[in-house]
């Protein structure tokens, strides 16, 4: 007859299971993978580690710390705006804000403003950039800012860089702003006052054309005199044709008599 096993070698058989699966559950607990484009936060207990994990594979203790990604692509948002300009004029456009996380800021970023990617811009992008499109626009009236589209571009990129470096977040990697709208009558209001200038540059350069003319004929009346002109008759004369020379000491200037 075939004897029960005995309840030591059942108790020890359970225990080499439990333990081979727990086991296994804290090996695959203790290890974690960061994508491409991404670092790991790493918390333990709660408290951020300020070594950031990079892209691969990384260990960390099972059941005692937990990990949190974050991407450091280059994101790319646009964002919708407006605001009034100098002369109290409202415009409105698209301002596309390109910008990339710091890696070596992702502990902070976790720690001090959000958990996740997404509450990043809302957070920190988007209030430093509406905060310097406002500033910039608001220096300039509106036919400056039609007629100087990209000078003013530039300038809020610069001031929006200039307000994400006190955070230090992140890297602005461009800014574009495209689709601005403005009113239909001072857009015809604008095309009018840059056809005057033009029409005004046109007839300064005409005025101008005119009085170095002028002084050119100025300059050669005041070098004309008899000597000069009888010159110019010799060097014109074929030897052929009669003339009568002027007298001498005289200011009669020869004259023709036919041949």
């Amino acid at each position: 007859m075939q004897s029960n096993p005995q309840p030591e070698q059942i108790t020890k058989t359970v225990v080499g299971v439990t333990t081979v699966f727990i086991g296994g559950i804290a090996l695959l607990s203790s290890v974690f993978v960061v994508p491409a484009g991404e670092v790991g936060v790493v918390t333990t207990l709660g408290k951020v580690s300020n070594t950031p994990r990079e892209p691969g594979l990384n260990l960390k203790l099972p059941f005692i710390q937990s990990t949190h990604n974050f991407s450091v692509r280059t994101q790319v948002i646009p964002e919708k705006f407006s605001t009034l300009t100098k002369d109290l004029q409202v415009i409105e456009a698209t301002a596309t804000v390109k910008y990339a996380v710091k890696p070596g800021e992702a502990p902070r970023i976790y720690s001090t403003i959000a958990t996740d990617d997404s509450a990043i811009y809302a957070r920190v992008i988007q209030p430093s950039l509406l905060k310097s499109l406002k500033s910039v626009f608001s220096k300039y009236e509106l036919d400056t800012i039609a007629t100087e589209w990209n000078n003013i571009s530039t300038l809020v990129q610069e001031s929006v860089s200039n307000e994400l470096s006190k955070f230090d977040y992140v890297a602005v990697k461009g800014l574009d702003i495209t689709g601005l709208k403005i009113a239909e009558e001072y857009r015809a209001a604008i095309e009018q006052k840059q056809i005057a200038q033009q029409q005004l540059l046109r007839a300064k350069t005409e005025v101008q054309i005119a009085e170095q003319e002028a002084l050119k004929f100025q300059t050669l009346t005041r070098s004309l005199n008899d000597s000069v002109l009888y010159k110019l008759f010799l060097d014109k004369w074929d030897g052929k044709t009669k003339v009568v020379p002027p007298i001498r000491g005289g200011s009669t200037p020869p004259v023709i008599v036919g041949r």
